[in-house]
């Protein structure tokens, strides 16, 4: 069995609120065990003999679209790529350390294009930087989010031109944390 963990985009909002007890249940019913969720009801860690990352967005989008009635994106990743995006550090030490930063780590389905990542990387001010790797981007906000023109804009999704989520860094690597905990036990 692997672990894998599914942020989920657009889960409450618009006036719906999902429960986290029924989220579990949702889950469940797609065959996936051991479910649960972390700090809020978009982020949620699961057990599949599944392997393929892309199925399995597609079979949580697909489900939770009939249960709910309406469009949830599932960015779906595993322990050993949940690890690597905890560890990673794409600023200077001294940059992530300034009082005042936020560091989000931005999910999609795909790699952005070549000029989508162009395009991201063009929009760095003094406020806000990004750093592109695969399948994710890291966003260094110097102020609070809802202060950034590319947060109040929502800038992210016109110029990259491809669905994502964002979660907080310090909530990546709880997650991480936990999964890879849940991991070690096991064996």
């Amino acid at each position: 069995m692997e672990r894998y963990v599914a942020f989920l985009r657009a889960i409450n909002v618009g006036g719906h609120t999902v429960k986290m007890d029924h989220l579990r249940g949702l889950f469940g019913e797609m065959g996936l065990s051991d479910v649960s969720t972390v700090i809020a009801s978009g982020n949620v860690i699961f057990h599949t003999r599944r392997k393929s990352v892309q199925q399995l967005e597609e079979q949580i989008q697909r489900h939770l679209r009939e249960a709910l009635g309406y469009d949830v994106a599932a960015f779906v990743r595993s322990v050993p790529e949940l690890a690597a995006l905890a560890r990673c550090e794409p600023f200077p030490r001294a940059d992530l350390e300034a009082p005042g930063i936020t560091l989000s780590v931005v999910f999609f389905h795909t790699p952005p294009s070549d000029d989508a990542r162009r395009k991201l990387l063009s929009m760095r001010t003094p406020t806000d930087e990004f750093h592109v790797s695969e399948r994710e981007a890291y966003w260094l906000c110097r102020t609070r989010m809802s202060d950034s023109m590319v947060f109040k804009k929502g800038l992210l999704d016109k110029v990259i031109g491809i669905p994502g989520t964002s979660r907080n860094m310090k909530t990546v690597r709880k997650i991480a944390l936990l999964m890879e905990q849940a991991v070690g036990g096991r064996r």
